[in-house]
């Protein structure tokens, strides 16, 4: 490991003989009278720590250590005074220069070999957290990538169904997730689930989901079928994992769907009250060593609606009640505009019900006009 580079610059041949002395055994040392030179010799030796007396006849030490951060923002610094008078001042303005310390001469040995490695090591420790984080982030953008790439456009059109869908995730890494496909002639599937968590687990854990309902258009997204695949897809994880979604099926004049845990679909007919689909069995999980999830079919007509939500969606707003599953069942009834302008609407009273507070949880909104 190379060795640390210290910068040390007094206008005193004795204290820089001194200071070079103690620490020339174990570190890479540069040494001038002259705070001029220093700067210098800064740009080519480009020192991990500057020790600098403060008064010095061409630039003072406050004034070069703004230089020598000039050219390295990250240099540490401590500065020496032998002077007794406006301690307290200079003592001060070293704090407010962001000093790593401030030492009155005469100084004991062992006090600086104690403080320059000190600051060595927090400099490299730094260092080291910063090189983790940048690590870090880098993977998150690569999982925000690929989780971002498992959802398909927010419109599209299947056959006589139109899909509009809005998400807003609340994290780097969300928990929420949609998808929609044809599923045979004339009839489309759609998905919508939230995952436990943030993070990396809650990219993992759609990216199950977004498998199950791909692989299930073997049986033409049975939404049964896609339900038993997320259960086994999620069987290698701990128990405290778990996933709420909801998978519909429309087309020959009936929707047929699956609920498992997650909050209601909104069912609209023509000229009738809105249905709720609620759920047909419990939220899907590692702890359940076999759940059965029924499958529900309901007649439509032409000129229907089906809205699919994650629930902060209605929650939103909690600490005020929440936004609720009246007020947006009244929302999605009352209105007679496309799909994708409801959505909207929907999100734009979610945001007025909060006014202003964080929303806590990723929201999700899939509409179907059919």
């Amino acid at each position: 490991m190379s060795l640390s580079r210290i910068l040390i610059v007094d206008d005193e041949p004795r204290m820089i003989r001194s200071v070079e002395r103690v620490l020339c055994q174990d570190y890479k040392t540069a040494t001038t009278r002259s705070s001029r030179e220093a700067i210098t010799i800064a740009n080519g030796f480009k020192p991990d720590l500057a020790i600098l007396d403060v008064q010095m006849p061409e630039l003072d030490g406050f004034d070069l250590a703004e230089q020598l951060r000039a050219i390295d923002p990250e240099v540490d610094v401590i500065f020496m005074t032998g002077s007794i008078h406006e301690l307290d001042s200079k003592l001060i303005r070293a704090v407010r220069k962001d000093a790593f310390y401030f030492l009155q001469k005469p100084f004991d040995r062992e006090l600086l070999l104690a403080l320059v490695d000190r600051c060595l090591k927090l400099k490299r420790l730094d260092r080291e957290n910063r090189r983790h984080l940048h690590r870090l982030e880098k993977e998150l953008a690569e999982a925000r990538a690929f989780q971002q790439g498992l959802l398909p456009p927010e419109s599209g059109k299947i056959g006589r169904v139109s899909v509009f869908a809005r998400y807003i995730p609340c994290s780097e890494l969300a928990g929420d997730f949609f998808d929609y496909a044809a599923a045979g002639a004339n009839s489309a599937a759609l998905i919508v689930a939230d995952v436990s968590g943030h993070g990396a687990s809650a990219a993992m854990l759609t990216g199950i989901v977004k498998s199950a309902f791909s692989s299930a258009s073997a049986e033409d997204y049975d939404p049964g079928s896609v339900v038993e695949r997320v259960f086994n897809g999620i069987r290698a994880f701990g128990d405290l994992h778990f996933i709420t979604l909801i998978c519909a099926r429309i087309g020959n004049g009936n929707v047929e769907y699956v609920n498992a845990g997650h909050p209601p679909g909104i069912l609209l007919n023509r000229e009738a009250s809105a249905v709720l689909l609620e759920a047909t069995g419990p939220l899907i999980s590692p702890a359940f060593t076999k759940s059965s999830w029924l499958s529900h079919t309901i007649p439509v007509r032409d000129k229907t609606r089906l809205v699919l939500f994650t629930d902060g969606v209605i929650e939103a707003g909690l600490e005020s009640g929440g936004y609720g599953l009246d007020r947006l069942v009244a929302t999605v009834a009352r209105s007679s505009v496309r799909g994708d302008i409801l959505l909207e609407e929907i999100l734009e009273g979610v945001t007025q019900f909060a006014a202003g507070r964080p929303i806590h949880d990723d929201v999700t909104l899939v509409a179907a006009d059919f």
